[in-house]
C-alpha cells in the first residue's frame, strides 16, 4: 500500500517536471513502484526520499529563501 503511494508521488513529481501532465507520469510512477518493489525497504526509502526531497525544494521556493 505505501509502495502504491510513493510511486504514485513520483510519477507527479516527474509529470511536474515535465509540465504537460498527462500518462507519461503515471507510467513512470508505475515503473518505478515495480523497480522500488525489486529493491526492497531500500528501493521505498529512495523513492520516499526523492519525494521528500522535491517537496522541500517546491516549499523552499515558495518561500523566496
Amino acid at each position: 500500500m505505501i509502495g502504491r503511494i510513493i510511486g504514485a508521488l513520483v510519477g507527479r513529481e516527474i509529470d511536474r517536471r515535465d509540465g504537460r501532465g498527462g500518462l507519461k507520469g503515471a507510467a513512470i510512477g508505475a515503473l518505478s513502484m515495480g523497480a522500488m518493489r525489486r529493491m526492497g525497504p531500500l528501493g521505498m526509502l529512495i523513492g520516499g526520499g526523492y519525494v521528500a526531497k522535491k517537496a522541500y525544494d517546491r516549499r523552499k521556493q515558495s518561500r523566496g529563501l
